[in-house]
Formats: C-alpha cells, sequence, structure tokens
C-alpha cells in the first residue's frame, strides 16, 4: 500500500515531533515484515525528520556488530563486542546516551565530526541484543531523555520485523 512519500512533522515539542513521527512511522512499516526493508525506511525516516548526522544500524553477527542499513557518510563496517558506544550497548544490553563522543573511553571514531551520539539496542524474541540503532550527531549534548524513550519505541517497532 503506497503511504505518502514525505513526513509531516509539526513544529513543537522534541515530545511532539516524535509523537508524530512514531505515527507516521507505523503508517510506513506496519505492513511491511522484511527487516532490511523496515531498517533502510527507519534510518531514511529519521535523518529526514530529525536531521541527525548519521543513522544507522548494526547488526550482531557471531562476535561483531556488522553494519546494516544506514544514512550518512561512510561509516566503520565492523565493530567488536564492547569495542566503542555500539559495543558497550550491545554488552550492556541498554541505550547509552554519550553528551561528548570524545570523553568516552574507547570511542571509536567512524567520523570525526561526530560529536555526541544515542545508541539504542533491538532484542530478539528470545530477550538478546540482534541490532544496534545508533545515531550521531555534530553538535555536543545533542541527545536527551526524551530522544531515549521515543528512540526506545522506534527499536519496538523493528523488533516486530525480527524473525
Amino acid at each position: 500500500m503506497p503511504v505518502a512519500e514525505t513526513l509531516n512533522i509539526p513544529e513543537g515539542s522534541q515530545s511532539e515531533k516524535y509523537q508524530a513521527f512514531l505515527l507516521q512511522l507505523k503508517a510506513l512499516i506496519g505492513s511491511e515484515r522484511d527487516l532490511m526493508a523496515n531498517m533502510a525506511n527507519i534510518t531514511a525516516a529519521l535523518k529526514e525528520a530529525f536531521g541527525f548526522f548519521w543513522v544507522g544500524f548494526y547488526r550482531v553477527v557471531g562476535d561483531e556488530l556488522v553494519l546494516g542499513p544506514f544514512q550518512g557518510p561512510i561509516a566503520c563496517t565492523r565493530i567488536p563486542r564492547n569495542k566503542g558506544v555500539c559495543g558497550a550497548c550491545w554488552q550492556q544490553e541498554k541505550t547509552i546516551i554519550v553528551p561528548d563522543v570524545n570523553a568516552f573511553p574507547g570511542h571509536i571514531a567512524c567520523s570525526s565530526l561526530t560529536q555526541s551520539e544515542i545508541v539504542i539496542p533491538v532484542f530478539d524474541k528470545a530477550g538478546k541484543v540482534a541490532l544496534i540503532l545508533d545515531i550521531d550527531s555534530t553538535e555536543l549534548s545533542d541527545f536527551s531523555e526524551v530522544d531515549k524513550i521515543y528512540l526506545e519505541q522506534v527499536a519496538s517497532l523493528v523488533q516486530e520485523s525480527l524473525c
């Protein structure tokens, strides 16, 4: 079923923007069960709606995170478990907000332009981390608890696509 080609994100608080975004995202991916298709559209929608510098998924493959669909500059292809922010998110199984990536021990600089980051785990049906949603900003302290709350809801939508 065709959907609108653009998102309509109203002016307002960050919460109001995310609420409008989630409604449109559900319409965009709601009937699609292909994981790759949904990850591709989610990364594009997040980048378009919020203007993030980089948005992408990493897939858990063995003992590494392997790059999946993303929007933005070229990225790191493989990240070992517990390395960098994404590896720490995988290891700790929780969302991590990093206000200044240069102050994060072991940060992997895929782009020198990234200043802050939020990473969200996506769990499979067995409760194991299957994916990491990684979002970077060129601004310091660009992510808040509001981002965390709503991006975890985005992660829950992705989880529904997992087999």
